[in-house]
């Protein structure tokens, strides 16, 4: 009896001093995501653009992370009554830096900054419009970079959503180097 009575107090001593298992070192997560970009409405208007994402990030010993990725990236333009569109599809290798966490480990701010090569093409080769009008941008090979804010809310020690902000800064392309994207994602930890 001594023993349960015993085991019972230390159980209750020992309550909320464990800490959650996030962001330790050689976790990897694999996350999903999707941003509107540069002003997205969704009137048949010329400012309609979305992108959609996939990576994996890998944690280490201080909190910061990896992340490897591809991304698809679409930007509509308006010609006449038709939308023209002009899609990126992008690789990304960044690193990204946690500045802020509660102690429960449960909210994570982070900061990060990606490489990123891709190839752009302007409605995918097409050049010739319905009314004999040339499309003269070429499809081209990108090269650059993004500036990522992120704040990454855990709802249990596997599954996470993320809300994020970037700027994108891709040369090569003929239609726009720069792009904002505003959006949301889900992280699955894997291992």
């Amino acid at each position: 009896m001594k023993r349960i009575v015993l085991l019972i107090l230390l159980s209750l001593a020992l309550i909320g001093q464990t800490q959650a298992q996030r962001y330790l070192a050689g976790q990897n997560g694999i996350q999903v995501s999707g941003s509107f970009v540069d002003g997205f409405k969704l009137k048949n208007e010329a400012k309609q653009a979305f992108a959609a994402g996939i990576a994996l990030s890998t944690y280490l010993k201080n909190g910061n992370r990896w992340v490897f990725g591809a991304e698809y990236l679409q930007k509509k333009h308006g010609y006449k009554d038709i939308l023209i569109p002009v899609s990126q599809i992008t690789a990304e290798g960044g690193y990204y830096l946690k500045f802020l966490s509660d102690p429960s480990k449960t909210l994570f701010f982070s900061i990060g900054a990606s490489a990123m090569a891709g190839y752009e093409t302007v409605n995918w080769g097409k050049e010739l419009l319905f009314d004999g009008a040339t499309i003269t941008s070429e499809d081209n090979f990108l090269y650059g970079g993004a500036v990522t804010f992120e704040v990454e809310a855990f709802l249990s020690d596997r599954f996470a959503v993320l809300l994020h902000a970037r700027e994108r800064i891709l040369f090569g392309s003929s239609i726009n180097k720069f792009h904002t994207q505003v959006g949301i994602g889900f992280k699955f930890i894997i291992n």
